[in-house]
């Protein structure tokens, strides 16, 4: 793997050739990672999601999720890791819309499906990544112009690709305002019932309008919405665990923490350690 250490140890950049086995068994990364699939198809699992794919295909995986990699047959691809110590997508959101479209969404898969030509760009841009590590005068700003290169055409094809999908997909109102609901009330509102009490349906029906809608029952589109909130408050706050557990409404920080694990199979400490705080958690308290 061409990489780049910072002086701690933390594992800030990196690129490798990927090998099909490596990914059989269930990992977890401290780095946001992209699988940059050249040829192959299988099945890409993330935590409790599945998703088919065929390449040319680009997959998208946030800290310490549990991932895992199925293929039929022999798979050509890349990964591309990266530290949020050394490029945090949120500081970048203005420009590169990548937070909560390629990472970090509960609606949107995290995958981009890309042309031959498409590829041809990507493959140019890995190669000048690892020339780039490899100079021993190598500067960390024009790593992160690559990369951001990378988020930039990886973003603007999904978006394209989703208005596409918006023009052909059957709108649901009731499912569109059950995401407006859950967004508004997930801290308060964890039963699937109180959802649809307030859209006036049967738990029934919203369980399989959501299934249809999202590709998700209700519940866990709450949990997963509960959990990436407590990512983001572990990720970009220096608030204490005891803290984040009261501002997520929870009775006490031992009740959260055994909700973050059963979900995640990581404590909240872990995840804070092997994933690290930003520095913008620290830019805030200036």
């Amino acid at each position: 793997m061409e990489q780049v250490i910072a002086k701690d140890g933390t594992h800030l950049l990196g690129i490798k050739e990927g090998v099909s086995q490596d990914f059989v068994l269930t990992v977890r990364f401290s780095e946001y990672t992209v699988f940059l699939i050249k040829k192959g198809k299988g099945t890409f699992y993330a935590d409790y999601n599945s998703f088919p794919f065929s390449g040319p295909i680009l997959l998208f995986a946030t800290p310490m999720q549990g991932l895992s990699i199925v293929s039929e047959g022999e798979l050509e691809f890349f990964t591309l890791q990266f530290h949020s110590d050394f490029y945090c997508i949120e500081t970048h959101r203005d420009e590169v819309a990548c937070n909560g479209l390629l990472f970090n969404s509960i609606y949107i898969d995290p995958t981009v499906e890309i042309s031959s030509s498409d590829w041809s760009v990507f493959d140019q841009i890995i190669e000048q990544i690892g020339c780039e590590i490899k100079d021993s005068e190598s500067s960390e700003m024009v790593l992160r112009s690559y990369l951001q290169l990378v988020l930039a055409k990886s973003s603007s094809i999904k978006l394209k690709t989703e208005k596409k999908v918006a023009l052909y997909r059957i709108k649901d109102e009731k499912m569109e305002l059950f995401r407006d609901l859950l967004n508004r009330h997930f801290l308060r509102l964890h039963r699937p019932m109180d959802y649809a009490e307030l859209l006036q349906i049967s738990a029934n029906s919203l369980s399989k309008r959501s299934v249809k809608y999202f590709g998700k029952s209700p519940s866990q589109l709450i949990q997963e919405r509960l959990i990436l909130e407590a990512k983001k408050k572990l990720h970009l706050t220096t608030s204490s665990i005891k803290e984040i557990a009261f501002q997520m409404e929870f009775s006490d920080e031992y009740y959260f923490s055994r909700f973050f694990k059963k979900h995640t199979l990581v404590s909240p400490q872990e995840f804070r350690n092997r994933a690290g705080i930003s520095e913008v958690a620290y830019l805030s308290k200036e």
